[in-house]
């Protein structure tokens, strides 16, 4: 591989080699078992000239017993230096990988969330674990077979040319013509690779939508057409790996026939060489078990090509991740605890993949203290709006502060330190109670949490569980109701007693009952803190100070609930339809 095309593989490989240099221990131990087991497999091959010739033409009874012991030594020393080549190079392999995962998943954590609009989550999951694990094969198993059998190789080269130097040559006469033929399958092995990676994330992406929501797809009766999909794209898998094995097979069987013509023509010079003297029955026998044992050697070269082809593919995907550009996070301001002041200063957000801005210059002030209301039709730009709080993304233009400093200058983790997070779709981990509502502690207080959990009127549902606070909850909070997920997420918010609180509706999954109880706690809990809450449901927001009326991207209201019903625009026409929708009252 010396041409343009190949150098991105190259480097790829190059790369990962420097991830495992901090291995180079376990490298070195299993480069000298490699060393030891090629020397003793080909010191075996020349043992063959004085057993031949010594045991059985001249009958010497010495040599007769000594080299079988030679041969059990052999052996024995070949156990230990393939042990050590095993060991070693596992060991740094799968240390290799776990580093890559590590790596991986930290990346992806310091991303921008634009990134994770662009890319869904399980092609994300299908790098963590598929592309890590064809880099393991490539950086431990495959390497494996390529030292080992190269050195093989080359020591039964040296043996032959001892023996026969003309014979020898005449076998290198065929190593440029393999050479060209592993270069070529490589080339096509790493474009196959590559669409067999990209094929894999995009079933697992199709298989999670589709038992996602497999209560939706069996209420519209769409299990022929969603499995025809998923069977469309197993075929052209299927149709991949059969190129890839197809590819393998015929590399391997021109190699193999390339390598009986040789030997064919060996035999022959050799069986010439003999006839003039120049050989002996036993370097002969030497000489022909090394060219036997050269062909597996060859074999495994040249097939092994598919799994370096697959971990280079797996190592440029991974790598192309690790260089992605993280979040922004230069600012030199650090801050310990805001007071909560939130300006928005002329601010506009437009989407990468959108001409039409999210949000247009919208400006407001939100107070410590104070509780925000976001409202609007679906696609106003209420979550854009909230979003651009933590940074999930960036404002296009103008400003927003946070107690007079614009949060572009404050430290990342500072600012998202400020704030607390309740979103309509809660989000919750397979793990206990306590460690679901102390997110992100490693030693979390567990009369804080009793407490936390208590204002969030969830601590009478948690005693009932099996385990109360170790009580594990399942997948997604799977063991749950949505309103007893719905009060965790709260609980966890109020653990972490930040002084900004971002609300989704964090009310909108609760009973009637349980909603005036939660209402309450979070009464208490925004009654020293900023808070900013997107409504929906317009009867949760009457006590709101001020109210934000959102509609295709602009502010174009703000002010009380009583001051916008008086005003008698948008908002008192969403207020009315909510009205009308509900008919007894439960808009007002």
């Amino acid at each position: 591989m010396t041409d343009a095309a190949d150098s991105p593989a190259w480097a790829a490989y190059r790369r990962l080699l420097r991830y495992a240099h901090r291995y180079r221990s376990l490298l070195w131990i299993a480069v000298l078992g490699m060393i030891i087991d090629a020397a003793c497999g080909t010191a075996f091959i020349n043992l063959m000239e004085p057993l031949v010739d010594e045991a059985f033409v001249e009958q010497n009874r010495q040599a007769g017993w000594q080299l079988p012991l030679v041969i059990v030594g052999l052996f024995l020393l070949r156990g230990v230096a393939t042990f050590a080549t095993d060991y070693g190079m596992a060991r740094a392999g799968r240390s290799v990988v776990r580093d890559l995962r590590q790596s991986l998943l930290e990346k992806y954590l310091r991303l921008p969330t634009a990134y994770f609009d662009r890319e869904p989550v399980p092609a994300m999951v299908s790098r963590l674990n598929f592309d890590t694990e064809q880099v393991a094969h490539a950086s431990s198993d495959a390497l494996k077979v390529i030292v080992t059998d190269s050195l093989y190789i080359v020591f039964l080269l040296g043996t032959m040319f001892w023996h026969s130097p003309k014979v020898t040559l005449t076998m290198l006469v065929l190593g440029p013509v393999i050479g060209a033929i592993v270069s070529v399958v490589g080339k096509r092995y790493r474009r196959l690779n590559h669409e067999i990676q990209d094929a894999v994330g995009a079933m697992a992406h199709r298989a999670e939508q589709t038992l996602g929501a497999q209560q939706e797809v069996k209420v519209y009766a769409a299990q022929a057409s969603e499995a025809g999909r998923y069977a469309g794209m197993a075929d052209r898998l299927l149709r991949l790996y059969t190129k890839v094995e197809t590819t393998r097979a015929s590399s391997s069987s021109i190699v193999q026939v390339l390598a009986a013509l040789a030997l064919a023509v060996i035999v022959y010079v050799a069986s010439a060489e003999a006839s003039h003297g120049a050989l002996s029955a036993g370097q002969f026998v030497a000489l022909m078990m090394a060219m036997m044992a050269l062909l597996p050697s060859l074999k495994r070269i040249t097939t092994v090509q598919s799994q370096v082809s697959r971990g280079i593919a797996a190592a440029q995907r991974i790598f192309a991740v690790l260089d992605e550009v993280e979040e922004a996070d230069a600012g030199p301001v650090p801050m310990q605890r805001a007071e909560g002041l939130i300006e928005f200063r002329a601010v506009s957000a437009t989407y990468p993949e959108s001409e039409r801005p999210a949000l247009h210059e919208v400006s407001f002030t939100a107070r410590p203290g104070t509780v925000t209301a976001i409202v609007g039709r679906s696609g106003s730009g209420k979550t854009t709006l909230m979003r651009l709080l933590p940074r999930f993304y960036e404002p296009s233009s103008g400003s927003i502060l946070l107690d007079g400093v614009p949060i572009a200058d404050v430290r990342l983790a500072d600012l998202r330190r400020q704030m607390a997070l309740v979103s309509q779709q809660v989000v919750l981990f397979d793990d206990a109670v306590v460690s679901n509502v102390a997110l992100g502690q490693s030693s979390p207080d567990r009369q804080a949490v009793q407490q936390a959990l208590e204002h969030a009127q969830a601590a009478d549902f948690v005693a009932e569980l099996s385990g109360g606070l170790d009580a594990p909850i399942g997948d997604k909070g799977g063991k749950l109701s949505g309103g007893q997920r719905q009060r965790l997420a709260i609980a966890r918010a109020m653990l972490k007693d930040a002084p900004i609180l971002l609300l989704d509706e964090a009310t909108a999954a609760l009973d009637p009952q349980s909603e005036r109880l939660v209402q309450q706690a979070l009464d208490r809990a925004t009654s020293e803190r900023t808070t900013l809450v997107i409504a929906h449901r317009l009867s949760t927001i009457e006590h709101a100070d001020q109210v934000l009326v959102l509609d295709q991207g602009r502010l174009v209201e703000q002010g009380t609930h009583a001051e916008l019903l008086a005003r008698d625009g948008l908002y008192a026409s969403l207020h009315r339809m909510q009205f009308r929708e509900h008919g007894d009252g439960g808009a007002e």
